[in-house]
């Protein structure tokens, strides 16, 4: 039988133990605080402030438009360099993005030919890269469609859509990665405070103290789990989702202590926690829609 006294007691045992590791108590505040802060501001899902160097060879009004077009937010202001500057500018990382506009560039537009222009991206920085590839392209192609057509005009399109943003007026997408990153770091925190806490005792010796003890093994497992499912489920509280992280952080837990058992040192159990730490995390949804996965991908989620 189960007695709740001792799972209470052991549990007391193991938040004492908790207090008593530094490091641990570090990596608490750490995961909920500044990694979330991280996470949900470091990728921001559209371009701000992306360098970008222009080599203007044709110098003409086509030209100073498309220049024109890259200001702040999304981009700095462009640098206007030399072809022969591009190449070392982007070496040095001054610029992601370099556009060449080449010469009797305005002149063959006139003329109904195709003149290419050459874009360069620093592919290093992923998140611009992709982002801003299309925003150029988009970019040039309206300012020489509009100097075609010699005005700006847009067509009134035949459906008036209107739209109503709720929860998220705004759009930000800091408030879903922030979101995201708790519910990842709880889903984080959780296996490893767990199994922390049965690996400490294997290390210590003090395993074999619980062992010859009137305990039985789901008096230690339950233990463990509501102490250290409680110091996660407090530092979580700003999500406001009680109910599903306690169900989550009983799955979790429990998943911590079956890596203990295997693992025999910290070192060990890190290297499982890398095993099953990314597949839970990718296949989760919080970094990629679940509808958004190919259908195999879907069947093993």
């Amino acid at each position: 039988m189960i007695s709740s006294k001792n799972v209470f007691r052991l549990g007391i045992k193991e938040l004492w133990s908790l207090l008593r590791d530094p490091m641990m108590l570090v990596l608490i505040a750490w995961t909920f605080t500044v990694a979330i802060y991280v996470a949900a501001t470091a990728m921001p899902d559209s371009l701000h402030n992306a360098p970008i160097a222009i080599v203007d060879e044709d110098g003409s009004p086509l030209a100073a438009r498309i220049v024109s077009s890259f200001y702040p937010p999304h981009f700095k202001m462009p640098s206007m360099v030399s072809l022969a500057e591009v190449d070392a500018g982007m070496d040095r990382g001054d610029y992601t993005f370099a556009l060449d506009i080449p010469p009797n560039f305005q002149s063959d537009v006139l003329a109904g030919r195709t003149p290419a222009s050459q874009l360069n991206i620093d592919a290093t920085r992923m998140g611009q890269a992709f982002t801003g590839n299309a925003y150029i392209q988009q970019m040039v192609a309206s300012e020489v469609n509009e100097f075609i057509q010699r005005c700006r005009s847009s067509a009134v399109p035949p459906v008036d859509l209107a739209l109503r943003m709720r929860f998220n007026p705004n759009l930000e997408q800091a408030w879903f990665g922030s979101l995201m990153e708790i519910i990842n770091n709880v889903t984080m925190l959780s296996i490893i405070l767990t199994g922390a806490a049965l690996i400490r005792e294997r290390e210590h010796g003090a395993i074999e103290h619980l062992v010859v003890m009137p305990l039985t093994p789901a008096e230690i497992m339950l233990a463990k789990v509501w102490s250290m499912g409680l110091v996660v489920l407090l530092a979580a509280l700003v999500a406001l989702f009680m109910l599903a992280a306690a169900l989550h952080l009983f799955a979790t837990t429990s998943m911590g202590i079956f890596l203990a058992t295997l693992a025999r040192s910290m070192p060990q159990f890190g290297m499982l926690l890398v095993l099953v730490l990314l597949p839970l995390q990718m296949l989760s949804g919080g970094s990629t829609l679940y509808e958004s996965m190919p259908q195999l991908v879907q069947d093993i989620t």
